[in-house]
C-alpha cells in the first residue's frame, strides 16, 4: 500500500501510474493506493546439474533434486509460469490415453505443478512412483520430484510464480 496526498477525485490507474479524473478542486486528502502484488518468489530448473532451486528475491530458500527430460524429450529452457497446481493427479498416457487414478502406481505421484503447455501436451513438476530414478534424465520433458519435495514446492508456489529452465 502506497500513501500519497492528492485532490479529491476519481483515481485511475493507467500502465500503474495514478491518474486523476474529474477532481474536486476545493479540497485535498490522504488517498491510498494499492499495488499489485508480485511474488518475490521464482523457481530455477537447471537441467545440467538435475536441481531446482526456490529463490526468494537473489536468495535461494529451497532446492531439491530432480530427473529431467530424456534424449529427444529433453525439458524445454525458457522462462514460464506456473499455471496449473493439483493435488492428487490423475495420469492420462499421452501414448496409450489410459488412466491411472491417484494412488501407488500413479506415475504423477501426489502433486502436480504445470509450467508449459502447448494446448495439447503439458509438462510439469510432479511427484513420482519410482524415486530411484530421480537424478536421471528419464522423463517425457517433465520435472520429476520425490513426492515429500514437490509437496514442499507446491506448498510455496502460486499461479504465476516464475519458472526458468536453464541447460
Amino acid at each position: 500500500m502506497k500513501r500519497v496526498l492528492g485532490l479529491v477525485g476519481v483515481i485511475v490507474l493507467i500502465g500503474g501510474m495514478p491518474v486523476m479524473a474529474a477532481p474536486d478542486w476545493r479540497s485535498t486528502a490522504e488517498i491510498t493506493l494499492s499495488e499489485p502484488e508480485m511474488s518475490p518468489l521464482q523457481v530455477v530448473v537447471r537441467t545440467g546439474t538435475r536441481r531446482v532451486y526456490l529463490y526468494e528475491g537473489k536468495v535461494i530458500i529451497a532446492s531439491y533434486a530432480i530427473a529431467v527430460g530424456k534424449a529427444g524429450w529433453e525439458t524445454p529452457p525458457g522462462e514460464y509460469q506456473v499455471f496449473s497446481k493439483e493435488v492428487n493427479p490423475v495420469f492420462k498416457n499421452f501414448k496409450t490415453g489410459r488412466v491411472i487414478k491417484p494412488g501407488l502406481n500413479n506415475p504423477l505421484g501426489v502433486r502436480w505443478i504445470g509450467f508449459w503447455t502447448d494446448g495439447k501436451t503439458q509438462l510439469g513438476f510432479h511427484g513420482t512412483n519410482e524415486p530411484e530414478l530421480i537424478g536421471q534424465a528419464v522423463s517425457h520433458g517433465c520435472i520429476r520430484m520425490r513426492n515429500k519435495d514437490v509437496t514442499a514446492l507446491f506448498e510455496k508456489v502460486s499461479i504465476g510464480t516464475p519458472v526458468i529452465v536453464e541447460p
